[in-house]
């Protein structure tokens, strides 16, 4: 069940990555040679659409400021429990699924020029991917301007559950490329700018999904129930097809301000594509210190996006099973909106001398989704909460 379950994964990780991560105050450079840390986390995602993932993850650094060199890397596992209204529709039954991934990255930076590399393997029964990366980074002014470029090639190998891949297959390449500009603006003022370019080769046509077929004139209403549904189709069964090719723009700004006693974090992503979606994404962080061991702050998202150009509620089939070519149920591919709220909170429980030797997080997020022109549900409601463990050696 490849396509939801890496929907729904990544879900997963950024809510572990949010759970792990510390403020910028948590991550302040050790007076040690070593900078070596270790973190621990587990996520949970829930939605009302009977979506539930689990997500245990380990990860750990070694850095030496001095020398100007880092090494990190995570090892996440993604279990993955679902019975969605999709699952439903096609008289399939409930499926769970275990996802691997391992991450390892670098960086060596001892001047004003820096060189990076990193590694992803995912591993999943239907589905496996590895990702290779690299880039550079130069600073400016003083360091007060970092350029950034880099590149990234993913391999993906896609399949059904249960049939080796040398029966079954598909492979989809990744080539992205990204450039990026950090400003200071003052002493309390940090901007940033990403441009990203990906280039996507291969079928991700779901091998498990069917899309209902109606007859010429046949009025579907918006949320229409899997029995309304299967009252109003036709008896073809037809698989998702998909372009086979996709060009993916986006661009993001970013802006950190910090105040006497709280940082202010905003961003904005604008992304568009070949299949005519696109997006905007706004988000906003304000984390305010309570003391010297305790942080916590609000968390809001707003995304909205068109759909693609070959979206519709109702696929309708001519005579002599002439049917669309291009044709998906994916109503993440339709229009929506999303809003997300939540927090965090960040508890330094270290010694008196090294307070922030150990770190407790948590993390909470609830999402609002509307589908705008899509069968089955109008909206769902999901949730991402994740605990973790920051130690500093």
């Amino acid at each position: 069940m490849w396509l939801q379950l890496r929907t729904v994964g990544r879900v997963a990780v950024l809510a572990t990555i949010l759970g792990a991560a510390g403020s910028a105050r948590a991550q302040e450079t050790s007076p040690s040679a070593l900078d070596v840390r270790a973190s621990s986390a587990i996520a949970g995602y829930a939605d009302t659409d009977h979506v539930y993932v689990l997500s245990p993850t380990v990860g750990g650094s070694v850095a030496d400021p001095a020398g100007g060199w880092r090494l990190d890397g995570r090892y996440l596992v993604d279990v993955v429990s679902a019975a969605s209204v999709d699952i439903v529709s096609t008289a399939s039954r409930r499926w769970e699924e275990v996802r691997h991934v391992g991450s390892v990255g670098g960086l060596y930076k001892p001047g004003t020029f820096g060189i990076g590399a990193s590694a992803d393997v995912s591993i999943e029964p239907d589905y496996q991917s590895y990702t290779f990366g690299g880039s550079v980074q130069q600073d400016l002014f003083t360091k007060n301007v970092t350029l950034l470029l880099g590149y990234e090639h993913a391999h993906d190998i896609a399949g059904r559950s249960s049939t080796p891949f040398s029966v079954f297959s598909r492979t989809i390449d990744h080539d992205a490329v990204k450039g990026g500009l950090t400003l200071v603006l003052d002493r309390s003022t940090i901007f940033s700018a990403v441009a990203d370019v990906q280039f996507e080769n291969g079928d991700t046509s779901k091998p498990y999904r069917y899309v209902p077929m109606f007859a010429p004139g046949i009025a579907v209403p918006r949320g229409a129930s899997v029995d309304v549904v299967d009252q109003l189709r036709t008896s073809a069964r037809v698989l998702e097809q998909l372009p086979t090719s996709r060009n993916r723009y986006s661009l993001a700004g970013h802006v950190a301000h910090r105040f006497d006693h709280a940082t202010l974090r905003l961003s904005e992503r604008l992304y568009t594509d070949s299949w005519g979606l696109h997006a905007s994404s706004t988000d906003a962080r304000l984390i305010m210190d309570f003391g010297d061991r305790v942080e916590a702050g609000p968390h809001l998202r707003f995304h909205a996006q068109s759909p693609v150009v070959f979206w519709e509620r109702a696929y309708t089939m001519q005579p002599a099973f002439d049917f669309p070519a291009l044709r998906t149920g994916d109503r993440e591919l339709g229009p929506l909106l999303n809003l997300t709220a939540g927090g965090m909170l960040r508890v330094a429980v270290g010694s008196a001398q090294h307070p922030r030797s150990l770190v407790l997080g948590f993390d909470l997020n609830v999402t609002e989704t509307r589908y705008l022109d899509d069968l089955f549900i109008t909206h769902r409601l999901s949730a991402v909460g994740a605990f973790s463990a920051d130690v500093e050696f």
